[in-house]
């Protein structure tokens, strides 16, 4: 029972692998499920066992793309830290992500594919909106610690983020402009931590 579970498993992780290298070559509308078949090397048949649509297969990547985001939800508010201190390991660890190529891959796949269809894209702001949580989470603490004045969690939160993609994310996924140094990540932060404390802390 246990060797045909692990063979079905590599033969899972097989075609996701071909499915992320052919959507990575030739774009979501273009590749086939034959395609992604041949890449894997198994059969048209199991590769529709394991995934019943492109759609669904593409959603199993877009699952490892947010997985990928949540390393900032392991970051809990602390009363002890100061906020600034907690705020930068948040964001440091939100900017290696963003600085990993095979992220950044396959965020450029999820926004192509989400041009022609309002669904898919609204499928995977949602998505990115639930793998944010951590950030509303840890500003929710802290204001009800009184820590932080009034405002809305999720909006602050948003800011932040738009604070750190506009030069973290965007200018890498529209532009291929290089991901930033080490000191440009540290002048992003600290002006990230200058502009919110400025404006919300206590």
């Amino acid at each position: 029972m246990t060797v045909p579970q692990r063979l079905t498993e590599r033969k899972r992780e097989a075609i996701l692998q071909a499915a992320i290298a052919e959507f990575r070559s030739s774009g979501f509308e273009v590749t086939s499920m034959d395609r992604i078949a041949a890449t894997a090397g198994v059969s048209k048949r199991t590769v529709y066992n394991h995934f019943p649509s492109k759609e669904a297969l593409f959603a199993e990547i877009l699952n490892r793309l947010w997985s990928s985001i949540s390393a900032e939800q392991d970051t809990v508010y602390c009363p002890e830290k100061p906020l600034r201190e907690q705020l930068r390991v948040l964001l440091q660890v939100k900017l290696r992500m963003l600085a990993d190529e095979n992220l950044l891959d396959l965020a450029r796949i999820a926004i192509a594919a989400t041009i022609h269809s309002p669904e898919r894209a609204q499928d995977m702001v949602g998505r990115m909106g639930e793998r944010e949580e951590g950030l509303t989470v840890w500003i929710r603490q802290a204001h009800a610690d009184g820590r932080l004045k009034p405002m809305d969690p999720a909006f602050a939160a948003q800011q932040v983020h738009g604070l750190i993609k506009i030069f973290a994310f965007w200018p890498q996924i529209s532009m291929g402009q290089p991901s930033l140094t080490e000191a440009e990540q540290a002048q992003v932060i600290e002006s990230a931590l200058d502009m919110f404390l400025a404006c919300y802390q206590r």
